[in-house]
């Protein structure tokens, strides 16, 4: 009998292996695919973290299909990438209010978002797709409603657009978190951008509808911990107003840019019985920002302020994070193309030496590397738009093709444009079409 047993849990393992973990289709290295018509492993994308593994050394791929899936996520295991085929296409909608959900007798926080990250959570990254918490929408009621809540740490949101009628769209509250995001939109009301630790936010675009608040940040559990925002646009209703903290915060907002509609208000500590005064102090940093229609002097740079004096070459995701992460360099490649170019497309640097680095695709096998010095022998200056025209840069050089994704292009010179590109090489020998990328060397 134990033998039949054991035969028989065998076999039902190899079933479950063939039905589930078959390998994903074509050349595609998504660990599992959800798909609404059948096509993929599963049909939810629940079940497709119900089937992932619970523990995980690299990162556990779910590649979810185009449509809308009306469901409510938790997060409970580490190393998991959800990633949408489309970023506007693939859509995770779920109405909840914070409200109505903590009304229901013995419940907390956990399960008040559309998506919802455990505390025992270490890694997760959310790339390529549109979450949306859209109870306002559907019921006209505005209050907290989380398109994501989360206690975890080491979360990664890359070329996603998360959105919740009503406040603190995306609250990340893990004492000692650290966070991500690029290439995002954020869009919601009260404090709907809000995390609790340490969070680099850059290249994303944030509309608000309320007149409290955009941002917020708890940074009192240590001094160092810091909410970093770069290369950001801001906009709202008319009389926006850019943040607030109720406890000690560190924020910093490099290269951003604010519409004509965000009101002449500097980020303030707001009266509430849960307010805690600041006991370091007010601390808000600025580099290089400026408002349509004109700017306002509470904006003004400032870097010279903060602890350290840092320079605006140095503040990057690395150093948000005092060297305990650095996850542009060590991020699992999740996306359907190349993506996070460094040097920053359009960026200007002094360093002559500069290694070109890039995160690839998660299906590439192979770099093909452009790399050329514009034609126009000045390198263009600040805010100057690049030259129109097909070939105005001049034409693409290809230097070679490689496995890595670095590219040492030896000394450069000053005063100088270069620009580059790459072209990732598939499994089956096809051949993506990079972006064009430029720099430029002051």
């Amino acid at each position: 009998m134990s033998y039949q047993k054991n035969l028989t849990n065998i076999f039902y393992f190899l079933f479950l292996w063939f039905s589930f973990f078959q390998p994903t289709l074509s050349q595609d290295r998504a660990n599992l695919i959800v798909a609404k018509d059948g096509s993929g492993n599963f049909k939810t994308i629940t079940e497709a973290l119900n089937a992932a593994p619970n523990q995980s050394d690299k990162t556990f791929i779910i590649l979810v299909k185009n449509g809308t899936y009306n469901e409510k996520l938790f997060i409970t295991k580490s190393n998991i990438a959800i990633v949408g085929e489309n970023r506007d296409s693939t859509r995770i909608v779920f109405p909840e209010l914070r409200r109505n959900w903590l009304a229901q007798p013995n419940r907390t926080d956990w399960g008040s978002g559309t998506i919802n990250i455990d505390s025992t959570v270490v890694g997760f990254t959310l790339a390529n797709l549109t979450v949306h918490n859209n109870y306002g929408s559907l019921l006209g009621d505005h209050d907290h409603q989380f398109a994501i809540r989360g206690w975890g740490t080491k979360i990664i949101f890359v070329n996603c657009n998360i959105i919740a009628d009503g406040g603190d769209t995306v609250a990340l509250w893990h004492p000692q978190g650290m966070y991500y995001h690029s290439n995002c939109y954020f869009e919601g009301w009260v404090d709907y951008v809000c995390p609790q630790g340490w969070c680099y936010m850059t290249d994303s675009k944030f509309f608000g509808h309320n007149l409290s608040a955009s941002l917020w940040h708890n940074g009192s559990e240590d001094k160092d911990q810091k909410f970093v925002i770069r290369y950001s646009y801001f906009d709202g209703v008319p009389g926006f107003p850019l943040g607030r903290h109720h406890r000690d915060a560190q924020i910093y907002l490099l290269d951003c840019i604010f519409s004509e509609n965000m009101a002449d208000i500097p980020i303030y500590w707001p009266v509430s019985p849960n307010a805690v005064t600041w006991k370091w102090g007010e601390r808000h940093y600025f580099y290089n920002c400026q408002r349509v229609g004109g700017d306002y002097d509470w904006f003004k740079d400032n870097l010279n302020e903060a602890e350290g004096s840092p320079s605006p070459d140095v503040i990057n995701a690395k150093w948000t994070f005092n060297g305990k992460w650095d996850p542009e360099n060590e991020m699992t490649p999740v996306l359907p193309f190349v993506s996070l170019p460094n040097p920053r497309n359009g960026s200007y640097t002094n360093n002559l030496n500069k290694v070109l680095k890039w995160v690839p695709s998660r299906n590439a096998v192979s770099f093909n590397v452009y790399f050329w010095k514009s034609i126009f022998p000045q390198a263009l200056k600040r805010g100057e738009k690049l030259k129109t025209g097909t070939h105005a840069p001049g034409e693409p050089i290809f230097i070679r093709n490689q496995k890595e994704n670095y590219f040492d292009p030896g000394k450069l010179e000053q005063n100088s444009t270069y620009y580059w590109r790459i072209d990732e090489v598939l499994i089956d020998g096809s051949t993506v079409t990079g972006p064009l990328w430029h720099f430029t060397i002051r």
